[in-house]
C-alpha cells in the first residue's frame, strides 16, 4: 500500500506562486526574458520600491510560518535588501530588477530547507511507490 503523498505546505505553495508573480509573470515576446510585477511596480520611484519591499517580506512570513531558523530568515532578508537598495538607483536599478530575482531566489531557499527537513519521509515515500510499482509488475 503506498504512502501518503508528500505535498508541500500550503505556505510554501503561497509563497512560490507570489515569487512567481512578482519575478517572472510575463515572458517578453521573442526572448528567454522574464518580468514581473515587482519590475513593472519599481517603475515607481520610491513608493513602487517600498511596495515590492513590502511584498517580499511576505514570502518572509511565510518562512517563518514554516519554522524555518532565524539564521536562514535573515539570509533570506538579506537579498530582500539587496534588491531594494539596488531598486533605488534610477534606471540602474529598474534593469537589475529583470536579472536580481530576490524572491525566487528566497523560495529557492525555503525549497532546499523543506526538502531537507522531509528527506526522510519523501525517501520512504519514492522507495513505497517503487515496491508497488514493483508488485504490480509481478501480478
Amino acid at each position: 500500500m503506498t504512502n501518503p503523498a508528500i505535498t508541500a505546505p500550503d505556505s510554501l505553495l503561497k509563497a512560490q506562486k507570489l515569487a512567481n508573480l512578482l519575478d517572472n509573470a510575463v515572458r517578453i515576446p521573442f526572448t528567454q526574458i522574464r518580468l514581473g510585477l515587482d519590475f513593472l511596480i519599481g517603475l515607481l520611484p520610491f513608493a513602487g520600491d517600498v511596495v515590492s519591499l513590502i511584498l517580499s517580506f511576505k514570502i518572509v512570513h511565510y518562512a517563518k510560518q514554516l519554522g524555518m531558523p532565524g539564521l536562514v530568515l535573515a539570509q533570506m532578508i538579506k537579498n530582500i535588501g539587496f534588491d531594494f537598495i539596488i531598486g533605488l538607483l534610477p534606471f540602474i536599478g529598474d534593469i537589475a530588477d529583470v536579472f536580481y530575482r530576490a524572491n525566487q531566489k528566497n523560495v529557492r531557499i525555503m525549497e532546499r530547507w523543506w526538502v531537507a527537513n522531509q528527506h526522510a519521509a519523501i525517501k520512504a515515500n519514492g522507495q513505497q511507490a517503487l515496491k508497488d510499482w514493483q508488485d504490480k509488475q509481478d501480478v
